[in-house]
């Protein structure tokens, strides 16, 4: 249950604490008292949105943080605990805290958390039914959600989405591989002229630097060759050279053996450096001899670059080895056309074995939906009939429809509130009044079978008066025996039922207006309950009027 909630620097709200207790809580007050500004607040532990508006002094942030008890309370902790959360099997504490800069954290038992988690947790522990709410009664998401939530069909519909998931899936490979597969076939001819032009030339890996590196040595051939002609002669042609110099050192050194020092041995590191020498000039000395002027093959590199370059050009890349990836691509390409048939039958294949499985997981909602809907019309005409509609009748129609996210069906609310009135939509046909009953018949029937822990009620009772207004706190005094209920009421009817009586107040200072919550003691709730019903002028009769509706809570 939600054991207490703080509320500070929030609108009118600078701060405060309440401690809520099991059973019947009631929280009345003026028109423009602050309720609503409760409400709005509490709503952000449902990961509503954050608004900075709402935060009064911009040199603080503004804090909501709710206690609930989670004594026994299995299924938040094994969600809490596979969605890796703090979890205490005591409290779990909900917080939401709103910068003055507009930034908003979430925490779950002082732990950050993101708002999708905070979010998870709360509607785990708590439903807040505020007045536009009862405008969902007519929509088909509410009233599909409803007959799954009594449906039990949370499983059933986890693993339908899944299933969901990999049909769309496959539907989106098979529409993309034949968008892909058909654009290939408009282009087949001009892919296959294009590959044939690149394998015509029958490039080779590295083939154009290798060329431009012949091209370069041919067109500075002169040059070389000169270079090279320095080289060998300083090292072994030219009159003074380097292995004529080296073998005059050896021959000096050989008659020094008393004068050198034997662990230096200079002649063998000499005659090492010799032999190296010797094997660089015979090296030069055979690609001097193997470059010589060739026109021709200087003229067949140049055509064959030139090739290379304008297909380069042509395809938009640098180099050859950009062409050979090219035409990789390019037989790839054609590889799947040829292949197209059996890649287009495989992912069919798998569409429609995606496709079963989803039906499948459908046809066991869709059969618990039709089951429930029986159930359910029976149970919410016995349970808002005693609200002032003795002659409610109620059809809950589940409707074949395409399949889509939710299933392979739609849920439509039908209602009569007359006799001899044909069966409406809901939408069309219920008051506002009407509405409020049926809506609190559906929390109370969802409330009995789900077990939320605590459940608000604002205003709920809107459109109804006398009697139905007695019957209708009864409905929520009945649903308190099992979990707890908060409501925001107008009604005396209904707040004499409360086991806990709490007054929303505004009190002014020099600077601002506040919102204030306290509990009312015995005597503060008669006085309350009297003005509820007798207004400002708080007289005898009303005093005892007052007492009388509390008398018979206590029956």
């Amino acid at each position: 249950m939600l054991e207490s909630l703080h509320i500070s620097n929030y609108a009118l709200i600078d701060s405060i604490d309440i401690t809520f207790h099991p059973g019947f809580n009631v929280i009345t007050g003026e028109t423009g008292a602050g309720k609503s500004i409760m409400l709005g607040a509490l709503s952000l532990i449902l990961g509503g949105r954050a608004d900075t508006r709402v935060v009064t002094d911009p040199s603080a942030k503004s804090v909501i943080e709710a206690v609930f008890t989670v004594d026994d309370y299995p299924s938040l902790r094994d969600y809490c605990m596979e969605a890796d959360l703090e979890w205490d099997d005591a409290r779990c504490i909900l917080r939401r805290e709103i910068a003055p800069a507009g930034r908003s954290r979430a925490f779950v038992n002082d732990s950050p958390v993101p708002l999708s988690k905070l979010q998870a947790v709360a509607m785990r522990l708590i439903d807040i039914h505020s007045q536009h709410q009862n405008q969902l009664l007519a929509t088909p998401e509410f009233q599909l959600n409803v007959i799954d939530i009594l449906a039990g069909n949370e499983k059933r519909l986890a693993e339908y989405a899944r299933r969901f998931a990999t049909l769309r899936e496959a539907i989106r490979r098979l529409k993309a591989t034949r968008a892909m597969l058909e654009r290939a076939r408009e282009d087949e001819e001009y892919t296959r002229y294009q590959l044939e032009q690149i394998e015509e030339l029958n490039l080779r890996p590295g083939e154009q630097e290798e060329l431009e590196r012949e091209r370069d040595v041919q067109t500075n051939l002169s040059a070389i060759k000169t270079a090279l002609g320095r080289a060998i002669g300083a090292l072994s042609a030219a009159d003074s050279n380097a292995l004529g110099l080296i073998d005059t050192a050896i021959d000096s050194c050989s008659g020094l053996g008393d004068v050198l020092d034997i662990n230096d041995d200079i002649p063998s590191r000499m005659e090492s450096a010799r032999i190296e020498l010797a094997d660089i000039a015979s090296t030069l000395e055979g690609l001097d001899e193997s470059l010589a002027a060739d026109p021709a093959a200087l003229a067949g590199i140049e055509e064959r670059l030139s090739t290379i370059y304008s297909l380069c050009h042509r395809h938009h890349v640098d180099s050859s080895d950009d062409l050979l990836a090219i035409r990789d691509t390019l037989r790839e390409k054609l590889r799947t056309l040829d292949s197209s048939d059996t890649q287009i039958a495989l992912l069919e294949r798998e569409a429609r074995r995606a496709k079963a499985l989803a039906r499948e997981t459908a046809l066991e909602i869709s059969e618990a939906r039709k089951a429930e809907a029986l159930r359910f019309a029976g149970k919410l005409r016995d349970t808002a009939m005693p609200l002032g509609m003795k002659n409610l009748q109620v059809e809950i129609r589940v409707i074949p429809a395409d399949m889509g996210p939710t299933g392979i069906d739609s849920v439509q609310f039908m209602v009569a509130f007359n006799k001899n009135q044909p069966l409406m939509p809901v939408g069309s046909t219920a008051s506002g009044g009407e509405v409020s009953r049926l809506m609190l018949s559906i929390k109370t029937i969802i409330a009995s079978q789900v077990q939320l822990p605590s459940i608000i009620f604002d205003e709920i009772d809107t459109g109804v008066s006398g009697d139905v207004a007695h019957r209708m706190g009864e409905m929520m005094r009945s649903i308190s025996r099992s979990i707890q209920v908060t409501a925001i009421t107008h009604l005396p009817q209904v707040a004499a039922k409360g086991n806990s009586h709490f007054r929303v107040y505004k009190v002014d200072d020099e600077n601002s207006t506040h919102t204030r919550i306290s509990p009312l003691t015995p005597s503060e709730r008669v006085t309350a309950i009297a003005a509820m019903l007798g207004g400002s002028d708080i007289g005898p009769a009303a005093i005892e009027a007052a007492k009388s509706l509390l008398n018979e809570q206590k029956q």
